[in-house]
């Protein structure tokens, strides 16, 4: 019998995990829960004899691939996956998977109330302003990004996008306008919905020239990663534009010196909340088993990110 083990610091709701295993019994796997651990080391003991592995947010480092000597498969249930080691899964002949699109709607509609609670002053009993025929661009127009262009729409915005990756007729056919260039989507959008992974090419790549490009009264909007961010640059944007605000799903490192110098222009949420909900939590739970079961049974390698 295969072994999958689910190994969540923050642990999938009770929901999720039963049609998880409602999964795993009928493919007549057996599954093994870690929840809450507390100690790597009960993390390595647990991957020792498993040959599938689901994780959230938990960090599959090389350390885990060698102690895991009979796994295949390591699925992240979400589209981010900067915390699996990619080149460790590869070494040891272990395929990465994620569950994209999973977790868009949930992400989407944080990013909107984000900005509607921003632009209302964080309901603070002042008058604010409104959404509707303000422009909004989409930095990496990919699932995350079609639900906020959409539910963009029902608030009566102008809707861009730029992504090198995704052909422009496909963008036009959403009603979203295409941009050029990074730097043309910035100085068009007053409200900017950024939704582009952490790498090599695009940590601290949000800095001072594109933020300042932003018009007046300008948002940045960050459901991506704080990595992408240039946080000292963000702070000299904050303190040369009185008119600029930053609302995030993770706290920046410089969260502190924002709260004390420019208050009322930034939001953060206690924790990466944008897969918070749910139909997302049992969505991507639940599609994680799936692809280990396809993948195993039928070599079905569609979600592979290594």
């Amino acid at each position: 019998m295969k072994k999958v083990l689910v190994a969540t610091e923050k642990p999938f709701a009770p929901a999720a995990v039963a049609q998880i295993k409602e999964v795993l019994d009928k493919a007549n796997y057996e599954l093994v829960l870690l929840e809450k651990y507390t100690d790597t080391s009960e993390f390595l003991n647990a991957v020792a004899d498993v040959d599938a592995l689901i994780v959230r947010s938990d960090k599959v480092t090389q350390e885990v691939i060698d102690a895991a000597k009979n796994l295949k498969i390591v699925v992240r249930a979400g589209a981010g996956y900067d915390n699996l080691d990619l080149q460790a899964c590869t070494a040891g002949n272990v395929v990465a998977m994620n569950t994209p699109g999973q977790n868009s709607n949930a992400v989407a509609e944080l990013a909107m109330g984000m900005a509607v609670m921003i632009a209302r002053g964080n309901y603070n009993g002042k008058a604010g302003s409104e959404l509707r025929g303000k422009k909004i661009g989409i930095h990496a127009y990919g699932n995350v990004g079609r639900y906020v262009a959409k539910i963009a729409q029902g608030f009566g915005m102008e809707v861009l996008a730029f992504d090198p990756f995704v052909d422009e007729e496909a963008i036009k056919k959403d009603g979203v306008k295409p941009v050029a260039s990074v730097e043309e989507l910035y100085s068009s959008s007053q409200y900017l919905s950024l939704h582009i992974p952490a790498n090599d090419k695009t940590k601290k790549s949000i800095g001072f020239d594109l933020l300042n490009k932003m018009p007046k009264g300008a948002t940045l909007v960050n459901t991506a990663r704080k990595e992408v961010i240039n946080e000292e640059e963000l702070l000299k944007v904050f303190a040369e534009r009185d008119d600029f605000k930053y609302v995030s799903d993770i706290a920046p490192d410089c969260k502190d010196e924002i709260a004390e110098k420019f208050e009322g222009r930034f939001f953060f949420t206690p924790k990466k909340m944008g897969a918070q909900t749910a139909e997302a939590n049992i969505n991507a739970g639940v599609a994680a088993a799936s692809q280990i079961v396809d993948f195993i049974e039928n070599g079905n390698e569609t979600f592979k990110v290594n």
